[in-house]
């Protein structure tokens, strides 16, 4: 989070610093060329030093859920949770039918991931009425492991040296991507029953690359996109909250 921070202050900093370079503010602190000069220069500069902060190496020494079987090393990762009035059935159906026009600012951030391109049907251009994890599976997610009511993990590929194709979509071919140039996310859904009628969901991504140029190239992208990333995740478990807990014979708040 930190070094995304970084990029996104500092990217701020140099904006501002250089407009104040053609007609300094002084309401920003900034009534002179040369502070705004400086604050162009330190702003290019802490936005640098996120944008090539080094992603390190965790590694899971002892697995407790099905996302630690599949990926146990990752170099990046993040993880969201929120309270449900649900049953861990109504919870798992929510999520399994959630579509794309429930999670605010879906459309509007993969829109911008996707630079404005329409491109072909996928979870960065799902169609509107369709649960968006069908879409997933659909267009390049491999679902991983499927336990209903408990958690669910997809996989994907955020590079690859060479296309995958379909037929070798499986969990099995998934972990046998070992080779170099490949970054390998995977995600799940968690679900954890507090009390009879109330349920805590989790969702946690994590992404591992097969070498060091590899890691290097996702950790950039990495810094830019996160905070996109993780409002995407934020927005995605509130719709679903919100469609479990409008479920017949959901737990009242």
């Amino acid at each position: 989070m930190a070094p995304s921070l970084a990029v996104y202050v500092g990217a701020l900093a140099a904006f501002l610093g250089a407009v104040c370079l053609i007609r300094p503010l002084r309401r920003l602190g900034l009534g002179t060329r040369r502070r705004a000069a400086l604050a162009l220069a330190s702003g290019l500069a802490l936005a640098a030093v996120g944008f090539f902060w080094p992603l390190s190496l965790t590694q899971v020494t002892v697995p407790t859920t099905r996302l630690d079987a599949f990926l146990p090393a990752y170099q990046a990762r993040e993880e969201h949770s929120i309270m449900v009035h649900a049953s861990a059935e109504q919870v798992d159906r929510a999520l399994r039918q959630v579509t794309a026009s429930e999670i605010t600012f879906f459309r509007t951030l993969t829109w911008v991931r996707r630079l404005g391109q329409p491109g072909p049907e996928s979870v960065m251009n799902p169609p509107e009425r369709q649960p968006i994890l069908d879409v997933a599976t659909r267009s390049g997610f491999v679902k991983l492991a499927d336990e209903p009511g408990h958690e669910l993990v997809l996989g994907t590929l955020v590079a690859a040296p060479r296309r995958v194709p379909p037929s070798d979509r499986t969990p099995e071919k998934w972990l046998a991507l070992t080779g170099p140039g490949y970054a390998k996310a995977a995600m799940n859904f968690r679900i954890e029953e507090i009390r009879p009628g109330q349920c805590r969901l989790t969702t946690e991504t994590r992404v591992y690359a097969t070498d060091a140029a590899t890691t290097r190239l996702f950790g950039r992208y990495w810094r830019v996109i996160y905070p996109g990333s993780a409002l995407i995740r934020v927005m995605w478990l509130r719709a679903i909250r919100t469609r479990a807990e409008r479920a017949p014979g959901a737990e009242p708040r």
